[in-house]
């Protein structure tokens, strides 16, 4: 695989986190009642997402404060998009139009009237919602017979290349580098869907910068790497990014000692960027598989009932890592010949059905538990 995709070459599609061969395995594997498929498709079907009556609630202002409870918009669009993804997974499985028809009806409701995104969370917004928009679209315009109108697509379009890419390809250096990963993911995402060559690029640019900031390796030396193009650089400053831990060893985070929970948006996000970029031909994984494979052994490690050592953010930490492991342990285990750690394989495995985190990751056994494409 190549570290770039040609300039000249066209992109592959469906190819936003989950392959056209991967879809036709999930279809094969629910089919056939297969397990974990089966649970994670009946999960998924049985959820409000997956409901014919499913009402989408489209604004042209998504308000997102950074303090306090998400806006009725931003928890809407969210959602909406999730239920975008989960009909046009439904689709994918059973072939029945009504679940493509949901789908384009829940995009088509929202390129219809959403202008901008607004309030300090604007960016993580358009990021979350982003990145799983473009998955829905990417399903529903490149399925046969899905039956979405050729304007309708174009207003879509339109909306992820006004509402979002102004947002997630904002600079936030100095940001907690889950935003940065969000971001990133959804760029890629949009970039995809748009076939848009630059942000494609940019994205992986960006990407190649964050990893080795977030993720440390004691090989990097004494401290972790500041972000590329930030103010945060003393070592002072490094440690109070990183939430005040003074100690780096391999598998540490920069949000490590904040808590688990957004370690796992992170390694959502990066695994996202990873795959996506592997299914149009550019090989990310091998650039950070020697990161990833120590941070998952070690909050795997810990998630799973470890006792928090005194050098790790001072003895405690909060473990709250949720169902964002199932698309790296696939590529380690079955791509690269069952390199996952054995304690991220553990917790993937007892985390099935992952359902969705109503953020960045929806339906993740489903789409990518023993499934390599």
């Amino acid at each position: 695989m190549a570290r770039a995709l040609p300039a000249d070459a066209d992109f592959t599609h469906p190819g936003v986190l989950v392959s056209k061969s991967q879809l036709n395995a999930v279809r094969k594997n629910v089919t056939a009642g297969k397990q974990p498929w089966l649970k994670a498709y009946l999960s998924m079907r049985d959820s409000p997402y997956g409901s014919y009556r499913y009402t989408p609630k489209p604004t042209e202002t998504v308000a997102c404060p950074t303090q306090g409870t998400p806006s009725p918009a931003c928890l809407a669009e969210r959602r909406d998009a999730i239920a975008a993804y989960t009909q046009a997974l439904l689709f994918t499985v059973t072939g029945k139009q009504q679940h493509a028809t949901k789908a384009a009806a829940i995009m088509d409701a929202w390129s219809a009237k959403l202008k901008r995104h607004t309030g300090g969370n604007a960016a993580l917004q358009a990021a979350w919602s982003g990145s799983t928009w473009a998955r829905a679209a990417e399903i529903i315009r490149h399925t046969p017979d899905s039956g979405w109108p050729e304007d309708r697509v174009r207003r879509f379009e339109d909306m992820l290349r006004t509402a979002h890419l102004p947002e997630v390809t904002a600079r936030v250096p100095d940001f907690n580098g889950n935003w940065d990963l969000a971001m990133t993911d959804a760029a890629i995402s949009i970039a995809v869907f748009l076939d848009d060559h630059q942000t494609f690029d940019d994205a992986l640019t960006r990407f190649r910068a964050r990893v080795p900031a977030y993720f440390y390796l004691e090989k990097d030396g004494a401290h972790p790497r500041p972000p590329k193009g930030g103010t945060i650089d003393t070592p002072a400053e490094i440690s109070t990014y990183w939430f005040r831990q003074k100690t780096y060893k391999d598998g540490l985070t920069q949000e490590t000692c904040r808590d688990f929970r957004h370690v796992g948006y992170s390694l959502a996000a990066t695994a996202h960027i990873a795959e996506t970029a592997w299914h149009q031909g550019v090989d990310l994984y091998s650039e950070i598989k020697d990161r990833l494979k120590p941070t998952l052994t070690l909050h795997a490690r810990h998630q799973l009932g470890a006792p928090t050592p005194g050098w790790l953010c001072g003895g405690r930490t909060d473990r709250n890592l949720g169902p964002h492991l199932e698309v790296v342990v696939n590529h380690l285990d079955h791509r690269l010949d069952d390199s996952a750690p054995a304690e991220a394989r553990k917790l993937a495995r007892r985390t099935r059905p992952a359902g969705t985190d109503d953020r960045l990751v929806s339906w993740e056994t489903l789409t990518h538990a023993s499934n390599p494409g």
